[in-house]
């Protein structure tokens, strides 16, 4: 029996690695997500049953359970060096002189690479099992971020091809964050009421040096291996075959590196980027050149920083001067005021610009940019347009700084800034500003999704009076929408269409849409998962929302602050009033040995992370509580217990130690 748990263990890790693979190394899925995560909930059922066949590069062991109080350092056995620059086709030439110079022959040959815009990466892997992860650092010393390394799926924790592996490989790479996942990030700290990332760089540097690996693991964040540093047998005798063997180990490798014969080759690579790299789905701001073998690359060895060998070419900045005809100051669904810059249209990086955010009133300072200026902007990581330089001498005579506002542009109510923060806030409720923002945010695709109730519509909606909240949406007929501009008969139906299907969405759709500060699209997930009806998160305590893994300290204080504001009760008891039935996802049959018993964890477990319990639980079953009351059946206490222990002891509540958990869980198995 134990040989065939085992033997199973095995065969669904192979799977599950198989299809990680085949997902985001090859881009080329073979199951769906349902088929995978049945593959993937059968091996955590299994390892729950029998902990003892746990192995360190199991699919289920990638993130790690507990944050870390700080990072270690690591020395790197190969230092990774910096590069020379080089921003021309004559540059690029001059090296090539050099190289020639310096080999005395002509038969070497160049690998040209796309430089990706993301943070220098150090994986070791000894045996073919991956045993840590650093940054580039200074070059000599490194930050050991191994537990946020193993949360990138496109890294394997142990190679393919195993026997034929060398025992010691370390490979260099980029970690950097795909531009959809900048993107929806940068959505999710929005409806956050979180500031923004700059760019992607900032985005994958930032989740890389988190403390909690749970953190980093929602972060989407990808790898490309392009280098070895220590091995203990080379890979190939060249460059090009390395990364070929990479490919072979299970490691990506960026599909369009080129093999040049010349530098005539290289500089057309280079240049046939320039654009086309817009159309990559990651930032790249230039173009590595190297010699590809290894015996010429010791012949011309490094200076004290950069090797001789490789050059980066460094693709034109994408910038362009334009004029700032006026600075608005937008509201926003929280109240925040933004400056935004209204430009002359200009094009940039193939799209017209003509207007930039001017982040807020201490940056917009900082910058000294006055009305009548003339500015250069640049797409942060080529998507967000922004002011970068102020071209003072051109500054026209008269121009005058723009003033932080004392008043909210639209409702006129006394400003207020954040205490200790940058941003100012209009603090009225009824200010009609924040209502569209709202409602646009309400009605949006991550929210209820209404289908054809646009920002034209809603502002025509709240300037006529017909709409003054969430509920008034539900309200409407068909004569109200007809006597609007542009809006024909079946216009008016299709609308009215589309706020009806909205009634039924999922309930962590309807948590998304109500704009609670703080609480974004995946941790209205979590809450609706958790708590699993509206009532029920609405009498939630503080301690119970500060229970639940994924919602800090500061959200569960917005989120109970929230639900307690004589108002906000009142909008939901209007929505549902109006016949909003926000749905709960539909309770699977609980059966198993922890069936319709609820089970609060606390304490570290020695074979278990938080989070693998809580699934061991569900997949049993149980139900996972983030805090103990009459209704908790037991308490898992691992070490280090805290707070819960003593209330489960004082309430009777049974508790269990992670060998009776285990006990309890081989039943299921």
């Amino acid at each position: 029996m134990a040989g065939d748990v085992r033997k199973r263990l095995e065969r669904l890790r192979q799977e599950i690695r198989r299809h990680d693979h085949l997902y985001y190394v090859l881009n080329a899925p073979e199951i769906g997500d349902q088929e995978y995560d049945a593959l993937f909930a059968e091996l955590l059922r299994l390892e729950a049953a029998h902990p003892e066949l746990v192995t360190a590069d199991s699919p289920t062991q990638r993130v790690s359970g507990r944050p870390l109080d700080e990072f270690a350092t690591v020395r790197h056995a190969v230092p990774m060096l910096s590069m020379d620059n080089t921003y021309s086709a004559e540059e690029l030439q001059a090296f090539d002189e050099r190289v020639r110079k310096q080999l005395d022959r002509a038969d070497y040959d160049y690998v040209v690479e796309l430089k990706i815009d993301g943070l220098a990466i150090s994986l070791r892997y000894e045996e073919g099992m991956l045993v840590a992860g650093a940054t580039r650092g200074d070059g000599e010393v490194g930050d050991d971020v191994t537990a946020n390394i193993r949360t990138i799926k496109s890294i394997p924790l142990s190679l393919l091809n195993g026997d034929d592996v060398p025992r010691v490989l370390e490979v260099r790479g980029e970690v950097y964050m795909p531009t959809r996942s900048f993107v929806e990030l940068n959505r999710m700290r929005a409806e956050a009421g979180e500031p923004a990332f700059a760019n992607p760089r900032n985005a994958a540097a930032g989740s890389l040096k988190l403390l909690d690996a749970r953190v980093t693991a929602t972060r989407n964040l990808a790898f490309f291996a392009y280098a070895v540093g220590e091995v203990s047998q080379p890979l190939a005798a060249d460059h090009y075959h390395t990364l070929q063997r990479f490919r072979t180990l299970g490691l990506p490798v960026d599909p369009h590196i080129r093999r040049a014969k010349d530098i005539d080759e290289v500089i057309e690579v280079c240049r046939s980027w320039s654009e086309k790299r817009f159309e990559l789905d990651y930032q790249t701001d230039g173009m590595v050149v190297k010699v590809n073998r290894y015996d010429q690359r010791d012949i011309l060895g490094t200076t004290g920083r950069a090797p001789r060998w490789c050059i980066a070419y460094k693709f034109p900045a994408e910038r362009a001067e334009t004029v700032v005809e006026s600075i608005a100051v937008q509201v926003g669904k929280s109240g925040i005021l933004t400056p935004v810059a209204n430009l002359t249209a200009v094009r940039l990086s193939g799209t017209t610009v003509r207007r930039a955010s001017l982040h807020n009133f201490d940056e917009m300072r900082r910058l000294d940019v006055r009305p009548g200026d003339t500015v250069v902007i640049e797409k942060a990581g080529e998507i967000i347009p922004q002011v970068v330089e102020v071209k003072k001498q051109r500054r026209p005579k008269g121009a005058r700084p723009f003033e932080t506002p004392k008043k909210c542009p639209v409702c006129d109510s006394d400003v207020v800034k954040d205490e200790a923060g940058v941003y100012v806030r209009c603090p009225n409720p009824d200010c009609s500003g924040q209502l569209k923002e709202r409602l646009r945010y309400f009605a949006g695709r991550g929210q209820m999704d209404i289908e054809r109730l646009g920002a034209s519509l809603i502002e025509q909606l709240v300037d006529g009076g017909l709409v003054d909240g969430f509920a008034d949406l539900y309200r409407l007929q068909k004569e109200d929408l007809a006597a609007l501009d542009r809006m024909a008969d079946k216009s008016a139906q299709n609308v009215l269409d589309g706020i009806e299907a909205s009634k039924r969405r999922p309930l962590w759709r309807f948590l998304a849409a109500l704009g609670i500060r703080h609480v974004g699209g995946q941790s209205a997930q979590v809450l609706a998962d958790h708590f699993g009806s509206l009532e029920a998160l609405r009498n939630a305590s503080l301690e119970e929302l500060e229970a639940i893994d994924q919602i800090g300290p500061v959200m569960a204080e917005s989120i109970h602050a929230y639900f307690r504001e004589p108002r906000h009760r009142a909008i939901i008891a209007e929505l549902v009033a109006a016949g909003v039935r926000p749905q709960a996802e539909a309770a699977k049959p609980r059966t198993g040995a922890l069936a319709g018993k609820t089970v609060v964890v606390t304490g570290s477990l020695e074979h278990f992370t938080r989070q693998q319990a809580e699934q061991a639980i569900k997949d049993a079953g149980g139900k996972a509580s983030g805090s103990v009351s009459k209704k908790t059946d037991f308490v898992l206490a691992g070490a280090e217990p805290g707070s819960k222990l003593d209330k489960a002891r004082q309430l009777g509540v049974t508790v269990i130690d992670e060998r009776q958990f285990m006990k309890m869980l081989s039943r299921e198995a």
